[in-house]
């Protein structure tokens, strides 16, 4: 069951014979209660989905003191020590710090796949692109094709080569997994996020379509992927193309799974619709019903900003005021937890532009925006999903009626051109601009 638990993590798939994962856990709890990494895995999944925290839900928070305990009573060896403290750090808000513990796990035991798939996830909303990369790099050598699950490395190892801007060997790998298992939705979706770096429309949206068969069934994954191919039809400004796939799979997944990485998506791609002057309809509605509940989470300032997005959609004035306001108190009693004290002078900086945005503030949003672009990695995500702050700071500058905004504006845009040739999006943008000069 522990094995059949690690699977279905490592495959984005829930394992319907099983009971999916929720119910391969409880089989893998009532066949031995006691047994340390059984405790790990549960609650290491708990955690590494983002929707809660020990901060906010007493039942986790018993669990991890429950697995502690369990593991100071019993003879473990070093590794399962390290992995019931890397657990421990993580539940704490130390992410830094469970990570260098996973990484000292795969120095002597470099195929243990519990220890790097959590340390690849968690340097990912670390925004920590390049150790993502290379905490499989050091290891990558060591996975033999005789090993369970090995070509999954392939896809993981060229998703941080993609991140980290090494295009070709990202895509080289992501395809050599697909030829060993033509299901794994994760390299399928390195290849989409290459052809979205490259603004490769052509070859994006067909290698979606040809492929969709294959990856439709990784429910975990589905809708991320959904997304991946909706941007395309935005870049392209097909936005009739991008609502009906936001209407056909990624509301429905959405509602029905209610995952932080579903919600995050069908925020994102409202969000760029809006940007674009798409009018969205009452889609805000059902998705704040989902994110309002999380509006006093903070587990990530990812999800707040994106839950920030949903609450102004749906123009739900108390749930933005909660969410801000939330943030500000826990900020008042700094601790070890590494993303509340991203928020003093990154997250509430970044959530207050989207309001002064919203509010038609287009100065204010700017100058709030502009200083941290460079620090808004820090707060996790891929490339592309961050690409909505970069598109957001544009639109406000475009939007200012400072002349120095506005040249700003075309500065930003020629930045992007020549870092991302060939997009229709900026394409538009530039002729928006241009525009506005013109009237100016």
């Amino acid at each position: 069951m522990f094995d059949a638990t690690l699977t279905q993590y490592v495959t984005w798939k829930n394992d319907k014979s099983l009971g999916g994962l929720e119910g391969s856990l409880s089989k893998l709890k009532a066949a031995d209660p006691n047994f340390t990494m059984g405790h790990v895995i549960a609650n290491g999944l708990d955690l590494i989905g983002t929707g809660s925290s020990v901060r906010l839900d007493r039942k986790l928070d018993d669990a991890i003191k429950k697995m502690v305990v369990l593991s100071q009573s019993q003879p473990l060896t070093e590794r399962e020590k390290l992995h019931v403290s890397a657990l421990e750090l993580f539940a704490n808000g130390q992410l830094p710090r469970a990570c260098d513990t996973w990484d000292q796990i795969l120095q002597n035991h470099p195929t243990d796949l519990l220890a790097l798939k959590f340390a690849h996830d968690t340097y990912f909303y670390l925004g920590q692109q390049i150790q993502m990369r290379d905490s499989i790099a050091r290891v990558y050598p060591h996975w033999t094709t005789d090993i369970p699950l090995s070509s999954y490395l392939k896809g993981m190892y060229s998703f941080g080569l993609m991140e980290t801007n090494l295009f070709d060997r990202a895509e080289k790998l992501a395809y050599e997994a697909l030829a060993i298992n033509h299901t794994d939705a994760w390299s399928v979706h390195t290849i989409a996020h290459v052809n979205e770096m490259k603004a490769d429309l052509k070859s994006g949206l067909a290698f979606m379509k040809q492929t969709e068969n294959n990856w439709k069934d990784s429910d975990m994954l589905a809708c991320h992927n959904y997304w991946h191919w909706a941007l395309y039809f935005i870049e392209k400004g097909d936005y009739e193309s991008a609502l009906t796939m936001y209407d056909t799979h990624m509301a429905p997944r959405c509602q029905l799974n209610g995952t932080m990485l579903d919600i995050v998506d069908n925020c994102s791609m409202l969000y760029r619709l809006q940007l674009e002057g798409v009018k969205v309809g009452d889609r805000w509605k059902g998705v704040n019903q989902l994110t309002k509940k999380h509006a006093k989470d903070h587990v990530l300032i990812f999800n707040d900003a994106h839950i920030l997005m949903s609450s102004l959609g749906s123009q739900d004035h108390k749930t933005t005021h909660e969410l801000l306001a939330t943030l500000q108190e826990l900020v008042q009693a700094p601790g070890e937890d590494h993303v509340l004290n991203l928020a003093p002078n990154l997250g509430l900086p970044l959530l207050q532009a989207f309001v002064e945005f919203d509010n038609g503030n287009y100065d204010k949003a700017v100058e709030l925006l502009y200083p941290i672009r460079y620090q808004i990695v820090e707060i996790g995500g891929s490339n592309a999903q961050r690409d909505v702050f970069s598109q957001l700071l544009i639109h406000a500058a475009l939007n200012c009626k400072s002349k120095a905004n506005q040249k700003l504006a075309r500065c930003l845009l020629m930045e992007r051109d020549e870092l991302r040739p060939n997009s229709p999006l900026t394409e538009r943008l530039i002729r928006k601009a241009t525009t506005i000069h013109t009237l100016g």
